[in-house]
């Protein structure tokens, strides 16, 4: 099978939603130029990651936001996950939700974060997303013709066995957009990103926004791709920087052959039974 070049578009985030569309856009093209045939944005990429500001960014299904995606995903003939974006529901929901579009534009599916980021560090950070975001409760794999692939939302990553049913359920990658703080990013970014690699034998392309010192919440940056053996392949710093890599979807089977960690799950036990 052939192999795939992808790319994370680290950007900076700003206050106006049309600047971040107008610098994803730029990022896009720029991912494009250089081959990348699967293109990844950072968490929250339209708007500031501020809890009291962001129901005023939320838009239902189409919107511009998702228009913007497709329309770049159709022009440019590639698979675009759009990192997040705060998604209202026709109840009125928001969640923090990734839209997939594939080389026609034609969305491929949906993922809304299942773990919300409810978290008080003392003198580091407190950060409640249930203030905004309700909580999605679906995994799902998006059937790429190279390399199929599940989303996981940022916080989502510290559970391993959402990522382990991701890559039951056929998953071979898995896309993180991910929005880490300076104090958690330095001690668990990679951390997390590799061990989730090496659990599920997997790719991990994990994209961050990059960091902008004027902005309440810090994010760490450092976006990263790291192969099924838990190599990072691709590292960016903390400033805007698109991030390339070519993945070999075969070294995925390859690993498994070796390791069968998959087959050897005995999920019974995990779920409690014997």
């Amino acid at each position: 099978m052939a192999n795939l070049k992808v790319a994370v578009c680290q950007m900076k985030i700003e206050k106006e939603k049309e600047n971040n569309l107008k610098k994803a856009g730029e990022m896009i093209s720029e991912a494009v130029k250089k081959g990348a045939r699967l293109v990844v944005l950072p968490e929250i990429f339209n708007a500031p990651y501020q809890t009291d500001i962001l129901p005023s960014y939320a838009e239902t299904y189409p919107g511009p936001t998702t228009l913007f995606l497709q329309k770049k995903a159709k022009e440019h003939k590639i698979y675009l996950v759009g990192g997040t974006i705060p998604e209202k529901d026709s109840e009125g929901k928001i969640y923090n939700s990734s839209f997939i579009f594939d080389d026609k534009g034609d969305l491929k599916g949906i993922y809304r974060k299942a773990h919300l980021f409810d978290v008080d560090i003392p003198d580091k950070i407190t950060f409640r997303e249930s203030d905004v975001f309700a909580a999605g409760d679906e995994i799902n794999v998006i059937p790429h013709p190279q390399i199929p692939f599940s989303v996981l939302i940022c916080y989502d990553c510290r559970f391993p066995e959402w990522a382990k049913l991701a890559a039951l359920k056929g998953a071979k990658m898995l896309i993180i957009p991910a929005a880490f703080s300076l104090k958690t990013g330095k001690d668990h970014f990679e951390l997390l990103m590799r061990c989730r690699a090496v659990d599920n034998q997997v790719y991990v392309i994990a994209a961050s926004p990059a960091r902008n010192q004027e902005a309440s919440f810090k994010v760490w940056g450092h976006s990263m791709i790291v192969d099924p053996w838990g190599k990072v392949i691709a590292k960016g710093g903390s400033g805007e920087e698109v991030i390339l890599a070519t993945l070999d979807p075969s070294l995925v089977d390859k690993i498994r052959q070796e390791l069968p960690l998959l087959k050897q799950t005995r999920v019974k036990l995990v779920e409690g039974e014997k």
